[in-house]
């Protein structure tokens, strides 16, 4: 159980890592460091035996050419190293060098010259720390070792397949960059550096995950993100206590506030455009190794709706497809649970000549209008997720047949009614215009359908009502989560249900970027002569 309210604890450090950026680590107290043997042969030992039964673990001895007594000696995983830079920056140098001046009897100074002379690495650490060593073989570096000194140098050599960039098959857009994120985290920071060459830019590293040790890093602009919000995601963190984190999707179950809610509280992304944005308007984004979704806080309601390809299209158009959305998940919750209460309560509501058109069609259907509802939208979903798991080749074609055939052959066999398949089918659609939402519609949908089902026109009232009290105690990191829904100042609305203009959208979000609000000139200032 993770506390929502306890501070960070721990010595913060400066260390230098591959994103090529200064990043603060908070690191907690841990057990006294254990040292190595002075010994090779003992140490490579130590290690055979740390790794038993492992078969990628390679051990190499390598002596110098030019003096016999220096004995050196490489650990690494094999899979997880550029074969080309040990060879050429560590194996060569280190068989070639001149050792012949060197003193044999001091292996400190020895070593500092095999650091500082010898290996052509750019980042390498000394470390006497059998811990941190074991920590990073696994993690893919090189280790150095050499006779007579109780330690090793730690070489970043890492170098493995990768999946290259492409464009984001959960984020696509017609318009605007088509660069997504991929499972390297080196990657995907680079991506963001790309787009943000500014030394405002922050990124923290730590590891989460007792036994995979996956590394995890926060990004966000020192200048406009929140302290408390960055201390308080940097203890959520800091408290998770699981064996392993393989996505983003942990963290964001592990760290989210009201994790019994079904919206989502932390938002997630494959665009490294989409996170620069956020992060501009105050956001902090957590991103981890082996994944390539990024997630985004605080996260707020109307960013359901929101779309990166919204700001790289006119602004009439995005607006219109907003509004679009908007109205699609409103209909996606309402349609199926008003069709209930009008049908079985309120048939005097119905114009009398649809009502006859239903009468007729549900006039020998066996079961009730609420069992009709159910049992529909339980074949759509089945039909969506089957179309979302097989080939996407096929996906497609088997989702729309198995709707038309089974629709047709549900009607004509009377077990459902024409007016439920066409009620089901719109109520698909209209979910489908909000991929995010999908989760929260579908159970929303079924309480507002069981709501209608009992208490007819005014159960459906009651549990909207519900509703809209459940999201506006919803929070974020301290964010309202319905911030700038029902706001009328107009800076606080010019980016939610519409898209405004670039030149009067001149402030940030209130809350989230009140650090600096300030994100462009007055509109009369930035609009063009």
């Amino acid at each position: 159980m993770i506390s929502r309210k306890a501070t960070v604890t721990g010595v913060t450090t400066v260390e230098k890592h591959p994103a090529g950026a200064n990043s603060t680590r908070t690191l907690s107290k841990s057990e006294p460091a254990q040292t190595l043997s002075t010994s090779l042969d003992g140490t490579l030992s130590l290690f055979r035996r740390i790794f038993n039964n492992d078969g990628t673990l390679k051990i190499r001895v390598i002596n110098n050419m030019h003096n016999d007594k220096v004995r050196c000696g490489l650990i690494y995983i094999d899979g997880m190293i550029d074969r080309e830079l040990v060879q050429e920056g560590i194996i060569r140098p280190l068989t070639s060098f001149d050792f012949t001046t060197a003193d044999i009897s001091k292996p400190a100074e020895l070593m500092e010259r095999v650091r500082t002379q010898v290996v052509n690495i750019s980042d390498v650490i000394v470390s006497t720390n059998l811990e941190e060593l074991i920590s990073a073989v696994v993690a893919g570096k090189t280790l150095l070792l050499l006779d007579g000194y109780a330690g090793a140098l730690n070489l970043n050599a890492q170098g493995w397949e990768t999946r290259a960039i492409t464009e984001p098959t959960t984020d696509k857009a017609v318009r605007g960059p088509r660069e997504g994120f991929t499972e390297s985290l080196l990657v995907n920071l680079t991506l963001i550096r790309r787009r943000m060459q500014n030394s405002d830019l922050k990124f923290i590293f730590s590891d989460i995950g007792t036994r995979s040790k996956t590394q995890v890093c926060i990004c966000y602009m020192e200048s406009l993100a929140s302290p408390d919000i960055l201390k308080e995601l940097q203890g959520r963190l800091e408290r998770i206590e699981i064996d392993h984190i393989l996505d983003t999707g942990y963290l964001s179950e592990l760290i989210r506030d009201e994790p019994y809610s079904p919206f989502e509280m932390i938002g997630s992304t494959e665009r490294p455009d989409s996170v620069v944005s956020k992060m501009m308007e105050g956001r902090i984004t957590v991103l981890i190794e082996g994944s390539p979704f990024a997630l985004t806080l605080p996260f707020v309601f109307v960013e359901n709706f929101q779309s990166s390809e919204d700001y790289y299209i006119n602004y009439y158009y995005a607006s219109f497809n907003r509004f679009l959305r908007v109205i699609g998940a409103f209909m996606s919750i309402s349609i199926p649970a008003l069709y209930v209460a009008l049908v079985t309560f309120s048939q005097e509501m119905l114009p009398t000549m649809l009502l006859l058109s239903i009468a007729t069609a549900r006039l020998a259907v066996p079961f009730p209008t609420v069992v009709e509802a159910v049992l529909m939208l339980t074949i759509f979903e089945i039909l969506r997720e089957a179309g979302a798991r097989i080939p996407t080749s096929i996906g497609q074609a088997v989702s729309i047949v198995g709707a038309l055939v089974l629709g047709q052959a549900a009607v004509d066999a009377r077990i459902v009614s024409a007016p439920m398949v066409i009620v089901v089918g719109l109520t698909g659609i209209t979910t489908l215009l909000n991929p995010r939402l999908t989760g929260p519609l579908i159970i929303v949908r079924i309480l507002l359908l069981l709501a209608s089902f009992f208490m007819g026109i005014y159960g459906y009232f009651f549990a909207l009502l519900g509703l809209v009290i459940h999201l506006m105690s919803l929070r974020s990191f301290g964010v309202p989560y319905m911030l700038g829904v029902g706001s009328i100042r107009p800076q606080d609305i010019k980016d939610t249900a519409i898209r405004a203009p670039w030149w009067h959208m001149h402030q940030r979000p209130a809350m989230i970027g009140a650090r600096n609000m300030k994100r462009m000139a007055s509109k009369k200032k930035a609009r063009r002569p």
